[in-house]
């Protein structure tokens, strides 16, 4: 792969994306969820020189990116990768026959605070009762969050309590458009990294990857433990299309730095009206928000490091 130059620039305040602009694919709500940036991946797929016969989302948590690609036919096929068993069953539900099943129990569902807790504190039966408990704990608990010590809310979306995020209509449809284009999507529980090892080399395949947060991903997933270092590795080390997005920390601009990703820093609308930034890394140096991918340092480093190469090779001493 040819190693990108780094960019720092932030997105402007007038550009952060207006999520309610964007459809609504997820039955899940995902701390740390990418609707507000579906507009800037429907713009990388765009500028690829191929259509993807392949688009792998191997952390796909509430999948609205591979989700998005799917239902606009952006790619031929879209694999989901996910390791949490309770996500997991959902989507396994969702994608086979069942998931009509699991959209009418759903809607059937009496909701009220007991029932809530009676379903929670019950012992699952089969495949179908997990994902059914996993969509309720996910839409009742605060922020989506379904790692362990999650509690549920109580004063809820604008002071509306326990029910403030159930729509059973709208999960309900939800649910039946995504098994009715099923064909399109592939499901894996399974290692998002192995799944990278397994595909990158794959001709004509690009991937949206969408990691663990590195500061606050054990707060709020319950699979967050991964090897950021051998992330970038296996992607440095291919040359697959791909486009990465993390939280914005020094661990992960100073990995972007040694593995000469070019990166973007992009403005994104939190939690409670929140603006805080997110980095976008790309396979190349193209942009997707307009913003040419340079940095004076870097590119002077990199002249720096040509420089001492051709002298060493003249045999000066450049020791001193």
């Amino acid at each position: 792969m040819a190693q990108a130059e780094l960019m720092t620039n932030a997105i402007q305040l007038d550009r952060l994306v207006n999520v309610s602009s964007v459809p609504q694919r997820s039955p899940f709500r995902y701390p740390g969820g990418k609707t507000w940036l579906v507009p800037l991946v429907r713009k990388w797929l765009h500028q690829l020189p191929f259509r993807p016969k392949l688009f792998v989302e191997p952390f796909a948590g509430g999948g609205i990116t591979g989700l998005t690609v799917a239902f606009e036919e952006l790619a031929d096929r879209v694999l989901l990768v996910e390791l949490d068993q309770d996500v997991a069953r959902v989507w396994e539900v969702i994608l086979e026959r069942s998931g009509n099943r699991l959209a009418r129990r759903i809607e059937d569902f009496q909701f009220n605070p007991e029932s809530v807790v009676a379903c929670l504190s019950s012992k699952a039966r089969s495949k179908l009762d997990s994902a059914f408990q996993t969509i309720l704990r996910n839409r009742v608990q605060h922020g989506g969050i379904l790692a362990p010590g999650a509690s549920l809310m109580k004063e809820g979306e604008n002071g509306k309590g326990l029910g403030s995020r159930w729509y059973p209509e709208t999960l309900g449809r939800r649910i039946r458009a995504i098994n009715a284009i099923s064909n399109r999507i592939d499901f894996l529980q399974g290692d998002g990294l192995m799944c990278l090892r397994q595909n990158v080399e794959k001709k004509n395949s690009v991937f949206f990857i969408d990691p663990p947060y590195t500061v606050t991903g054990r707060r709020l997933y319950a699979c967050s433990d991964l090897d950021h270092s051998e992330l970038f590795k296996i992607l440095a080390e291919s040359d697959c299309e791909f486009l990465m997005t993390y939280d914005r920390s020094s661990e992960i601009e100073s990995l972007a730095d040694s593995y000469g990703f070019a990166y973007e820093e992009v403005l994104m609308q939190g939690r409670l009206n929140q603006r805080k930034f997110s980095i976008i890394l790309l396979s190349n140096s193209t942009s997707v928000t307009g913003t040419p991918p340079v940095s004076p340092s870097t590119a002077l480093s990199k002249v720096v490091k040509q420089t001492k190469s051709r002298m060493s090779l003249m045999g000066v001493d450049i020791s001193s």
